[in-house]
């Protein structure tokens, strides 16, 4: 027999019921339907808009220079464009050592990526952490090549706050707890050992 659209059933417990307000006191949601007594949230249609102070001037009116938020796991790049690229008199392989030495990157420290702004006529190979997909082209088109780079530096992911966060997040990947998993002590003397 073959299977029509009717057979199809969701995962089990990939559904939930939705809870039935107001109907009677035994189901521990009757009369006022979990909203309490009276007031502006307990009508149809009542409720307030995100940020609403009442009528009070909102904060971010009261503080309007208190935009958005600076990201402290933000990843810094060193970036370069093909056209630098192109000023270089190198003989060889471009990397970030020798762009750290040309004095186009700050440091190795960072992850280096190559944007396509400009022109090359030169064949150059050039290894980056990253490149945008316009300086592979023109690149690539000039009978360069690229190589990418795996990154290794602290910023490949979230960095944690803390000695303390790098240590639990190394206990969880060998599975501390776990019924196939080792204690805490002997993990962290495991860890501790591949440190010494």
């Amino acid at each position: 027999m073959p299977l029509t659209i009717d057979d199809l059933r969701p995962n089990e417990g990939a559904r939930k019921e939705s809870r039935r307000l107001g109907r009677g006191h035994g189901s521990g949601r009757g009369k006022t339907a979990g909203r309490g007594t009276k007031g502006q949230n307990s009508r149809s249609g009542g409720g307030v808009r995100p940020g609403f102070e009442g009528g009070q001037l909102p904060i971010q009116q009261r503080m309007p220079y208190k935009r958005g938020f600076k990201n402290i796991w933000r990843t810094q790049w060193e970036t370069v464009n093909v056209s630098q690229l192109a000023e270089l008199d190198v003989d060889g392989v471009i990397t970030p050592d020798v762009l750290v030495e040309a004095g186009l990157v700050r440091s190795t420290r960072f992850p280096v990526k190559i944007l396509g702004v400009g022109e090359l006529e030169s064949s150059i190979t050039v290894q980056a952490h990253g490149f945008s997909k316009g300086a592979k082209a023109i690149i690539e088109n000039a009978g360069g090549s690229v190589e990418v780079l795996e990154r290794k530096d602290e910023w490949t992911s979230a960095r944690p706050r803390t000695r303390r966060h790098q240590l639990n997040r190394e206990l969880k990947a060998l599975r501390v707890g776990k019924v196939d998993g080792p204690t805490r002590a002997e993990a962290v003397a495991q860890l501790e050992g591949k440190e010494a």
